[in-house]
């Protein structure tokens, strides 16, 4: 059975606007399987923010159903963690309690915060040697680059070991080489912990480095046009992205996406 199943799953922000037949996103059916590395590329408005409500519970389809680990979503699940291009760390925190937040707010851990904070605090502490942010626990925001940012950022995501990680365009902020080695980073933590991941991306090479299974949304209302299996071999270095195979891929989803971009938007358009 699919860890992640969208079956036939139609979203309009509106009740009126789903009456005129304006939907966000629409026919979107998806299967993904435990521990798959999904990503979803495509313009700017066609849908791929509205896709990571919907995968998350923050939005309920308007038509179709979604299953995550068999059960019916209808609110916000629990079993995930999500990830933007803004870190949004608390500047009064320090990176270790910013990194332990989802523990103090979040049922079960809520309750026995108080009791096992010590243990929580040493999971969050070897989370953050993981990812390079090992002495770096008692900084603040402002006492740390971009980068590390978005490192501490991914570690509170996954504290309380989510099933699910949910990344909303993580790397499009930073400089080349600190996007490059956080897609290493990230890489290592799901080959380790096996978690499902869903990443929104414009990066091309970003999505074909990390994901399994690329697909290429639509402009609006977004759609799947395109599914791609990445198939690589893994574990993927950097030296990869140099490749002839490597580059065909992305060469290939630039493709769709530019014929995307280049498709008209009005019946006007496409008699002229």
């Amino acid at each position: 059975m699919a860890f992640i199943e969208f079956d036939n799953v139609w979203l309009a922000y509106t009740q009126a606007l789903a009456a005129q037949g304006q939907f966000a996103v629409e026919d979107i059916n998806l299967q993904v399987q435990r521990g798959e590395f999904i990503a979803i590329v495509g313009p700017s408005g066609c849908g791929k923010s509205t896709f990571m409500k919907l995968a998350t519970g923050l939005k309920k389809p308007t038509r179709g159903s979604i299953r995550i680990d068999g059960q019916l979503v209808n609110g916000p699940l629990k079993i995930s963690g999500m990830a933007f291009q803004a870190p949004s760390l608390l500047p009064w925190r320090t990176t270790l309690d910013n990194v332990l937040l989802p523990l103090e707010i979040v049922q079960p851990y809520r309750s026995q915060f108080k009791q096992r904070k010590a243990e929580y605090a040493e999971r969050a502490r070897q989370l953050l040697a993981k990812v390079g942010l090992a002495g770096y626990e008692d900084k603040f925001p402002w006492q740390l680059s971009g980068g590390m940012q978005q490192r501490a950022s991914i570690c509170r995501a996954l504290i309380h070991e989510p099933q699910m990680l949910l990344l909303d365009e993580p790397f499009g902020a930073l400089d080349a080489f600190t996007r490059e080695e956080l897609w290493c980073t990230l890489r290592d933590l799901q080959a380790e912990q096996q978690f499902n991941v869903i990443l929104v991306t414009h990066d091309l090479r970003e999505s074909v480095f990390l994901a399994d299974t690329v697909y290429v949304m639509s402009k609006g209302p977004g759609r799947f046009i395109t599914r791609r299996n990445v198939n690589l071999p893994r574990p993927r270095d950097l030296d990869v992205t140099y490749t002839p195979a490597f580059s065909d891929i992305v060469h290939e989803l630039r493709s769709h996406i530019g014929a995307v971009r280049q498709a008209p938007t009005s019946p006007a358009e496409s008699a002229a």
